[in-house]
């Protein structure tokens, strides 16, 4: 059950973000006037931009923006537009200050400082971090299961769940990935990829939170759980890929979804007896404890470290929990099949 507090809360933020395209930050005169003269320009102040250098008839002058740079800073795909944000956006933050004003939003965002062409680099660093706490627990339970369990004559587990579990790790290892990537540079290609890895991962999480708490076994009970989840999740990234990127809708579905989730676990983990229930305890508190990040939200200290960034980091020692726990399953069901076959 626990696992979910904190998956939801990541998939939760990520159909949150972005939601409210307009910020104090960029509804700013000032600000939007910095803009405006940067895109004409190619300069706020004395910092000059070769993205923006245009001939008359609006084609750069020096050919396309992302080959004026070395290849190895390529990727990060700054182009005229994104720059003249930024920067204006430190001149704007800057004499915010000088006047005694916070910190404000800018296109849903805080005024983040880019490090070696990172948009959110500590998010970046703590969402890497969670993925491999991911390939480490899903590793270590490979190897449990194949290496120091034992196995069925057919060479096979016999741990029920194995497969599904395997399937999990590589949606949260997928799913952290792109969060990643997302944090590094917030385009539109790294931010359908983000929510749809997000959502992928929320709806698989239900259909298996049903099997496990319920126990299911037979083949044709869990196609009948998967297969109507399966195509509605499946729709609905479609439906953000192709049709429109309906943030409202799609906060709508993480919430009905990700609550589902955690009424079934809550029921199981009120009715199991299971060994090591504890660490679902544990994972409860400090993700709700986690969440409250998210709640009290506040802006980046430094330009680093927001209450998101802070988020990613509790999760990564919560992760390492979850997978214990998976482990403690893999045993516990184990142990009790045996003594059936026997």
């Amino acid at each position: 059950m626990a696992i979910y507090h904190w998956i939801i809360g990541f998939v939760a933020f990520s159909c949150l973000v972005r939601v409210y395209e307009a910020s104090a930050g960029d509804s700013d005169p000032l600000y939007r006037t910095c803009i405006g003269q940067c895109e004409k320009t190619g300069c706020v102040g004395e910092r000059c931009f070769p993205h923006c250098k245009f001939s008359s008839d609006g084609t750069s002058v020096d050919g396309p923006w992302y080959m004026q740079e070395p290849l190895y800073l390529r990727w990060k795909q700054w182009d005229c537009q994104s720059d003249c944000r930024y920067h204006c956006m430190l001149d704007r933050e800057k004499e915010r200050a000088e006047v005694g004003q916070g910190p404000v939003k800018y296109h849903g965002k805080w005024p983040f400082l880019r490090l070696y062409g990172f948009q959110e680099p500590v998010s970046v660093a703590f969402s890497a971090l969670n993925l491999a706490m991911h390939f480490h627990g899903w590793l270590s339970f490979f190897i449990l299961l194949n290496y120091k369990l034992p196995l069925k004559p057919d060479k096979k587990p016999f741990y029920d769940y194995a497969g599904l579990w395997n399937i999990y790790g590589f949606l949260s290892m997928n799913s952290w990935f792109w969060s990643a990537v997302f944090h590094s540079r917030d385009v539109d290609l790294t931010e359908k990829l983000d929510y749809s890895s997000a959502v992928a991962l929320l709806g698989y999480s239900l259909i298996l939170a049903i099997i496990r708490s319920f126990s299911l076994r037979d083949e044709a009970a869990r196609v009948m759980v998967a297969a109507p989840l399966l195509a509605f999740t499946t729709t609905h990234i479609l439906y953000l890929k192709n049709y429109k990127m309906d943030y409202g809708w799609n906060m709508q579905v993480c919430v009905v979804v990700g609550i589902a989730q955690l009424l079934v676990w809550s029921i199981w983990a009120g009715v199991t007896r299971h060994p090591s229930r504890w660490k679902l305890w544990v994972v409860v508190v400090g993700g709700g404890l986690a969440m409250l990040l998210e709640i009290f939200d506040f802006p980046p200290y430094n330009g680093f470290f927001d209450a998101h960034a802070l988020w990613h980091a509790s999760t990564i020692p919560l992760t390492y929990i979850w997978w214990s726990f998976i482990k403690d399953d893999a045993e516990y069901r184990t142990s009790n099949l045996q003594k059936k076959v026997k």
